[in-house]
């Protein structure tokens, strides 16, 4: 693969990975639940399940998810499920990081990591995101070696995304600040991701 072509793709995935949704606000409450170290583990897990959609795409199974509805459907409202059930549990502060705050418990790595997997692996559109937008890079590799790089990419800029994003987040300096507001923050944090399931599943 030429480095302009590559430059090309990790711009499109740059931008995919800044771009607010779901996946931040999954990381953001892990990291505020634990330590940096929850952040990374669901930042990883999370960009695990983007690798396996870049994949599906490269092997053509981003074309079946798009002509099969049904699957699209069953797996996008299963997203929106589970978007709404950490948005319920934020803004009842119950199992979310306020109330794990005030108790003095943190949120296990295992929690952290099971929470970034679901969030990428019920997201059918990332399938069809990949497809719309890398066709022209999986197209132009047909050598191994570049379609290896097409999987890669997408996953590694993800993953070193959202660490960063959890390094920033767990300054001391911005945590003080967050935890003395913890409640509010975690009621926030649920009407956003319920807003977003609602809307998940109205677009569905």
């Amino acid at each position: 693969m030429a480095l302009s072509v590559w430059f090309s793709l990790a711009l499109i995935c740059i931008l995919g990975a800044m771009s607010p949704g779901p996946s931040l606000a999954v990381v953001a409450k892990n990291c505020l639940g634990g330590s940096w170290k929850n952040g990374v583990a669901a930042a990883w897990a999370h960009a695990l399940g983007v690798g396996m959609y870049a994949l599906a795409s490269v092997l053509g199974l981003a074309i079946v998810l798009q002509h099969n509805p049904s699957l699209f459907r069953g797996i996008a409202y299963l997203g929106a499920a589970y978007l709404f059930w950490l948005g319920f549990k934020a803004v009842q502060s119950k199992g979310g990081f306020a109330a794990k705050l005030t108790a003095g418990k943190q949120t296990s790595l295992f929690e952290s990591a099971r929470d970034g997997a679901m969030i990428s692996m019920l997201n059918p559109k990332l399938a069809l995101f990949f497809l719309a937008l890398f066709s022209q890079f999986v197209a132009a590799s047909h050598a191994s070696e570049s379609r290896a790089i097409v999987v890669a990419t997408p996953m590694l800029i993800d993953g070193l995304w959202y660490t960063i994003v959890s390094f920033l987040l767990t300054r001391q300096s911005v945590l003080e600040k967050i935890k003395a507001r913890a409640v509010l923050v975690d009621r926030l944090t649920g009407i956003v991701l319920i807003g977003l399931a609602i809307r998940v599943a109205y677009t569905i």
